[in-house]
């Protein structure tokens, strides 16, 4: 069984490969300038409500534009679409530099620009998705979707790290101003493509088409579950608008340390897709996302699971301890219960460790070792379920 991440999309279509590295240099950039525009608005007010706005900018143009963008690439030219989107993209960004190098100061200024970047990134992103089916064979596609978000978890851990490096050095507008040459790869992968016309029946697009796409998901509940459930793990399970503050008032440090919060959720995320040869074999795809998505949570139960095992052979422990110096419980049926049941639980996992280190009188270390183990086995297991 392949494990590590298959490689042949990037071998076999030389317009793909292109593709993906100009997408995974300009995501670098992207967040570069993601985790310097936080920096910048928290520097400049000092609230995690106003970071927090910063995502429900860049939200409310995704969903309106995103489903309007899906509509556009089933229509016109996807190469023209994505090129024209990432166009806006890019002066986008050197909008950025200039307000930064002017010193303009203006939060409205950073908000503007985050949602035009969001709207331009909603028609851009289907676009580019549209495109890769038609660049490599059928079967490839599930390897070249995990390539794809590979680079995006390429650029999620490192963009951070470089971008809050790039303030630490020369200030914000240098850290806008590597976003803005990172993105000529994106536009140079893009003009080399060839033409990428819509196959099929082609309707204009318009609210009628973004209609349908909702008949569509009505009439396929796995791929509605998935997109709820994401949305769900996306909007509450990221707390990156609390990272400029976390930094300072609990770590002590500066941007660097924001950088190093904002990819610590990315790491784990690039070393699954390292291993992720295995994807194509998947064929309970939601089952998968929402472990997934719920992974964090599974890990949560897990450790608390061994938690309460380990308590479980703590008061088996204190109860023979009890016993041995002669203390007497006065009988009923629920002690006894209870006694029986910290014995029945707990001795088939501590005879292991007796076969390796006998009682030496009345004293036996065999359970020490026992717990020891649980404890390592519980910050092993938690950490590779959690990722």
């Amino acid at each position: 069984m392949r494990l590590l991440t298959d490689l042949r999309p990037l071998r076999e279509s030389a317009d793909f490969r292109r593709l993906w590295i100009g997408s995974t240099v300009s995501q670098l950039g992207q967040q570069m300038t993601a985790v310097t525009v936080s920096i910048q608005v928290y520097a400049l007010t000092h609230s995690t409500f106003a970071v927090g706005l910063v995502g429900l900018c860049s939200l409310v143009p995704l969903i309106v534009f995103g489903l309007y963008g899906g509509a556009m690439a089933d229509a016109i030219d996807r190469r023209t679409l994505a090129l024209v989107s990432s166009t806006g993209l890019w002066l986008l960004s050197m909008v950025l530099v200039l307000q930064s190098h002017l010193g303009w100061g203006q939060v409205a200024v950073l908000y503007g620009v985050v949602a035009c970047q969001s709207a331009c990134f909603a028609v851009n992103n289907p676009a580019r998705s549209a495109i890769i089916p038609r660049l490599i064979r059928p079967e490839l596609l599930p390897a070249a979707n995990t390539l794809s978000q590979a680079a995006f978890n390429l650029g999620f851990t490192a963009g951070p790290l470089l971008g809050a490096a790039v303030i630490a050095w020369q200030g914000f507008a240098a850290a806008y101003l590597v976003d803005v040459i990172t993105f000529t790869a994106a536009l140079y992968a893009l003009f080399r493509l060839p033409a990428v016309p819509p196959t099929g029946a082609v309707r204009r697009a318009g609210l009628r088409s973004v209609l349908e796409g909702f008949t569509f998901l009505r009439a396929a509940p796995a791929l509605l579950a998935t997109f709820l459930a994401d949305i769900l793990a996306m909007v509450f399970a990221q707390p990156r608008a609390l990272f400029p503050a976390v930094a300072g008032a609990f770590f002590g440090g500066g941007v660097r340390t924001v950088g190093l919060l904002q990819a610590a959720p990315a790491i784990g995320a690039l070393i699954g897709v390292i291993f992720s040869g295995w994807v194509t074999r998947v064929r309970r795809q939601g089952v998968a996302i929402v472990l997934a998505i719920t992974r964090t949570d599974i890990a949560d139960y897990v450790n608390a699971l061994f938690y309460v095992y380990i308590l479980i052979i703590f008061l088996y422990i204190l109860s023979n301890l009890m016993f041995g110096m002669g203390l007497r419980l006065p009988y009923s049926r629920w002690s006894d219960a209870i006694l029986s049941f910290l014995r029945d639980v707990s001795e088939p996992y501590l005879r292991v460790f007796r076969r390796f280190i006998p009682a030496v009188g009345m004293l036996d270390f065999s359970p020490i070792l026992a717990i020891i183990v649980l404890y390592i086995l519980r910050a092993v297991i938690t950490s590779l379920i959690s990722g």
